[in-house]
């Protein structure tokens, strides 16, 4: 049984603060412990709120090796439960253990500059090298497991998990890779080069990306358009495959398939015949 929450909330919403209150009311009525502070020391983190919300709370469900329940109150909430239970039977069946864990796919990332030292992070959905003015490229090398494969000059170069391939990598022309299949997305954004097409990669690879030429300006990191971390002219911005991913609690038992074409209302019913008949 999940006795403890931490509850993660959007902030500034009228709507979603109620819901938090009825979220406390419930667990309080089960005898659970509820709370927004991470030193509970939590079974489960429950976030209320849209994609960016639940980016936020999947940082500190990964810290605590919990699992993390997101319900959506945003736009897409492409990792958010869609259940369609009430908010009150939704704490019931966390409070019973009534739901599954899907283990996703994270990056963990390296900043190596050029006199050595190295900075660290890591990614749900991407990390995003770019420059820090939109208006201008940035030269990129990309290397796997130490060939380089391609360089060019592009708004940026996007490093996406499997989770990640429905966000930013999506928009970028990139796959739709089911989230059990696991594998490394790579995505240039607007590139110039003979060989710029998005990449799909072995989940064991190492990727290298080698910031040539971002300008007196510089280039920024950016993981799940949360954090963010400067890599300039001579770094070497490498990933991998995570070493502990994030634990995705759902109640909602449909496929992802049929989730995807409920979140982006897919066409489905044929062009001309109306449908797939036997």
């Amino acid at each position: 049984m999940a006795e403890s929450i931490l509850l993660v909330t959007h902030r500034d919403r009228h709507d979603i603060a109620q819901a938090a209150a009825q979220v406390r009311q419930v667990c309080e009525h089960l005898g659970m412990t509820v709370s927004s502070h991470p030193e509970i020391n939590p079974d489960l983190v429950l976030v209320l709120g849209g994609d960016g919300t639940i980016l936020s709370g999947a940082r500190q469900a990964r810290a605590a090796d919990v699992p993390l329940l997101g319900i959506n109150f945003g736009h897409m909430g492409f990792l958010a439960d869609t259940s369609g239970e009430s908010l009150t039977r939704v704490v019931e069946r966390i409070g019973a253990d009534e739901y599954t864990v899907e283990n996703r796919m994270t990056l963990d990332v390296e900043i190596i500059r050029p006199d050595g030292t190295v900075e660290t992070n890591w990614a749900l959905n991407e990390a995003a090298i770019m420059h820090i003015d939109p208006g201008r490229p940035v030269d990129l090398m990309f290397a796997v497991d130490g060939q380089n494969v391609s360089t060019y000059g592009a708004d940026g170069i996007i490093l996406s998990t499997p989770t990640g391939s429905t966000a930013y990598s999506f928009s970028a022309g990139g796959p739709v890779v089911w989230p059990d299949t696991e594998a490394i997305v790579v995505a240039p954004l607007a590139a110039h080069g003979l060989f710029t097409r998005p990449l799909v990669i072995h989940p064991n690879s190492v990727l290298e990306v080698a910031v040539l030429d971002s300008g007196n300006v510089g280039s920024d990191v950016w993981f799940d358009g949360l954090a963010r971390q400067n890599a300039d002219l001579g770094c070497t911005v490498r990933a991998k495959r995570g070493v502990r991913p994030v634990r995705l609690a759902r109640l909602d038992s449909r496929p992802f398939a049929e989730r995807l074409v409920n979140k982006f209302s897919l066409p489905v019913s044929g062009w001309r015949s109306g449908g797939v008949h036997d």
